[in-house]
């Protein structure tokens, strides 16, 4: 049988290696949905950063109007001018200033899109990924252990065979501040709550497969549907709800999605409880 091949450790001899899943699959319907978030934040940060450059070239060009170093000479014709050209160069800086932060905004949410690898419920192949990733987390549970009983019995052949490389048996012998080698014990404590954790998470969802999408009606035309499929509860509001009622879903967790059309946030009990009692204050 082929041995398993951990990872090198990183940093320390106490950093735990990370397994990395060994199959590639095509990118299902979630995935290129939030891939497609990712190009429309590049758009939006592009779109910013070409108006923030216009606005520093406009500004420049109206500096360029005013002689160097010439003084506001009061009580001349020009004065009036002279202050306008200011105002405006004033504006146009803050402008662009403006505009170049929402650029740097939208390229951040961009990088967090396109480097965001975790897995969420609402992902058609989220069972899939995670039986996936709690396999490879009892992997490396289980090279952990046998690496800590090799290190006890200084058997470095023993290490080879698992897969380490000299250097990282040289890490892993190395002691720390409290005289301890190999992966200490808060890496596999670590280890196997991840694995408890997402065995949960397996669970949950699994359970979920069986559920509906419901739907609440509300006076005054508001409906609240709990939307399996999207994994998401959704207020839906027949006008734009006032100010006050904004401020409270946003105070709650709900957001606007001009894509369902719908203030919502992810499905949970808590989220339906929030959702019912904000609705049967706000909407008798």
């Amino acid at each position: 049988m082929r041995p398993f091949r951990p990872s090198p450790v990183i940093g320390s001899n106490h950093t735990p290696f990370n397994c990395k899943p060994t199959c590639s699959k095509a990118m299902n319907n979630f995935e290129s949905q939030r891939a497609e978030k990712a190009a429309r934040f590049r758009e939006l940060a592009a779109k910013h950063e070409n108006i923030s450059t216009g606005r520093h070239l406009a500004a420049r060009q109206r500096l360029g109007m005013i002689p160097l170093g010439q003084p506001i000479l009061i009580g001349h014709h020009s004065e009036k001018r002279h202050r306008k050209d200011l105002t405006r160069i004033d504006e146009h800086l803050a402008k662009a200033k403006e505009h170049h932060d929402k650029a740097e905004y939208f390229r951040r949410r961009a990088a967090a899109a396109e480097s965001n690898r975790a897995i969420f419920s609402d992902d058609p192949d989220a069972t899939e990924k995670l039986v996936d990733k709690i396999e490879r987390l009892k992997q490396r549970q289980g090279a952990m252990k046998r690496a800590n009983q090799l290190i006890r019995k200084a058997d470095r052949e023993g290490l080879a065979d698992l897969g380490f490389s000299e250097e990282t048996i040289t890490r892993l012998f190395r002691q720390d501040y409290a005289g301890r080698v190999g992966f200490p014990n808060y890496a596999l404590t670590n280890n196997s709550a991840n694995i408890r954790r997402l065995e949960k998470r397996l669970a949950a969802i699994q359970n979920a497969q069986d559920d509906e999408t419901t739907e609440e009606k509300f006076p005054g035309g508001v409906r609240l549907v709990d939307n399996v499929e999207a994994n998401r509860l959704q207020i839906f509001f027949p006008e734009i709800p006032s100010e006050e009622i904004r401020r409270e879903l946003k105070r709650n967790g709900f957001h606007w999605s001009p894509t369902a059309g719908a203030w919502q946030r992810h499905r949970s009990n808590r989220a339906t409880y929030l959702a019912k009692l904000l609705l049967t204050n706000h909407t008798r």
